[in-house]
């Protein structure tokens, strides 16, 4: 680790780290609170991966759909019109729509196909947007003179990397330049963050292997076919699942390669100095 001890951490005049855990415990609140204070420099995974590494498939999806409408279609062949995603730090939605959900397409789903093509394509992106860090890092500091950083990481990190593998690339990259830092929920959290995934389903990454056994137990369950899966019902009998499958990947990565924290104090950090405190504590704790 980058800061092995409190008086390390304490004493770095640039102080670089690195959020990971689930989608909705803090990691971007943190980020936003780290920037606005000054002197953070803000790197959002998600925001990377949506302009850089996915931005012309989610714009070129977008085409297509225009294309199907004929006054679209013709503003299109004469380029009359300009067509391209939004996204910002707080509205990653175009992305997650590219990303899609399986299922029957009168209901909005992907045939599975093409669901593993977008998947796939999403792991490339985010490892290459997590392999962009170090370079972030540096441009954030010579260009602009932030001496400080905060990489807000996707909640599917722990997806595209081994944490049991200490040659892992994409791990041993990061924690040569972040001080890595786990956000962890309680049972409560991941409770709730259920109820907020049933009431408003949204699509997401799941490791290869991970799919394909969730896809063949729910057709086997359910007793449908591809074509008749409601894409929504899927994903809502998939995220539990896939929250208990990512939790022992967070701990490896804690464990090995970084630090934790828990939501509760998360949640009390008011500021940046609550969380740089916050963090002296958590290795404080790991000794």
């Amino acid at each position: 680790m980058i800061y092995d001890s409190r008086k390390a951490w304490e004493a770095a005049e640039n102080r670089r780290v690195l959020l990971f855990g689930m989608s909705g415990l803090g990691k971007t609140h943190v980020s936003n609170a780290l920037r606005a204070a000054g002197g953070w420099f803000h790197y959002s995974i998600d925001y990377r991966i949506g302009t850089r590494y996915m931005g012309e498939l989610i714009a070129d999806n977008f085409k297509r759909e225009a294309m199907k409408v004929p006054l679209l279609r013709e503003l299109l062949m004469t380029d009359s019109v300009f067509i391209a995603s939004n996204i910002t730090f707080d509205n990653l939605a175009p992305l997650s729509t590219y990303l899609g959900k399986p299922g029957d397409p009168a209901k909005g789903g992907l045939s599975l196909a093409e669901y593993r093509l977008r998947q796939d394509q999403h792991r490339r992106a985010e490892i290459a947007a997590l392999l962009d860090t170090g370079h972030f890092i540096d441009r954030a500091q010579a260009i602009y003179g932030y001496p400080h950083f905060v990489c807000d990481s996707g909640g599917s990190i722990c997806e595209v990397v081994d944490p049991w593998d200490p040659a892992d690339a994409v791990l041993t990259a990061l924690s040569s330049r972040t001080l890595m830092v786990w956000i962890e929920g309680s049972d409560a959290h991941t409770d709730e963050l259920v109820r907020r995934f049933d009431r408003a389903p949204k699509p997401m990454y799941y490791q290869p292997d991970f799919l394909t056994a969730a896809w063949a137990a729910y057709l086997d369950e359910t007793g449908l076919t591809e074509a008749t899966v409601d894409p929504d019902a899927f994903v809502r009998w998939t995220y539990a699942r896939a929250l208990a499958h990512r939790q022992p990947r967070y701990a490896a990565m804690a464990a090995h390669w970084g630090v934790k924290v828990t939501a509760e104090e998360v949640a009390r950090s008011r500021d940046a100095q609550d969380f740089a405190d916050l963090v002296a504590l958590a290795l404080d704790r790991r000794g």
